[in-house]
Order: C-alpha cells, then sequence, then structure tokens
C-alpha cells in the first residue's frame, strides 16, 4: 500500500463535506472511506495558527507524529489532518496520542 499526499482544493472539500470528524485540543481530522488501494494524507493549517514559522512546525510535528504510527495495510482512506494553534507548542508524542485516538475510532489502526 501506498501513502500519497492529497493537494487538490476538490478533494480537500470533499473530505470536509462528508467525512467523519474527530477533535482533540492539538489536532482535527476528518477522514472518509474511499474505493483505491492507497492511504492518502493532507495537512492543513490555517493562519490562526500563527505565522509561517509555527504552521511549518505545526505541520512537521504532524508528519513526525503519522510517521510514528502503523497505518493498517488493507486500509484505504483519505484523511485530512488540521492543525489547531495550540499543535505548534506540542510535542510529536502528544500529537501522536491524539492520532492515534482519532484513527482508532475510524478503524484505520487496531
Amino acid at each position: 500500500m501506498k501513502i500519497t499526499t492529497i493537494k487538490s482544493n476538490r478533494d480537500f472539500q470533499r473530505i470536509y463535506r462528508r467525512g467523519k470528524s474527530f477533535v482533540s485540543p492539538a489536532l482535527v481530522t476528518y477522514a472518509i472511506k474511499t474505493k483505491s488501494h492507497n492511504l492518502r494524507i493532507g495537512i492543513t493549517t490555517s493562519k490562526k495558527v500563527g505565522k509561517a514559522v509555527n504552521r511549518n512546525r505545526s505541520r512537521r510535528v504532524i508528519r513526525a507524529a503519522f510517521a510514528h504510527i502503523n497505518a493498517d495495510q488493507s486500509a484505504s482512506y483519505d484523511i485530512i489532518f488540521v492543525a489547531r494553534t495550540r499543535t505548534a507548542y506540542c510535542k510529536s508524542y502528544e500529537v501522536e496520542k491524539y492520532m492515534r485516538e482519532h484513527l482508532k475510532m475510524l478503524g484505520v489502526i487496531s
């Protein structure tokens, strides 16, 4: 299974409208099951998170947290992680804890 990134605005909008959402203090996760046999992720950070330094740190923390999680090989989902203001000030293991909770509720990891 291949993990790819979501880049098109149309895909983001579809996942926001139709997907399930899970909220925690440092992370919001949107996900939708797909028929393709790959896992696609997207990361968004708004200007509410802060200046460019904070937005980039938030994205790095989310990517590092996702790298530690072994997603189910048979899962075919589109997942969007949205950084919150607090994400830039969290360590990756804290974000990973929230991410694991969200992905377990979704069934991506066991």
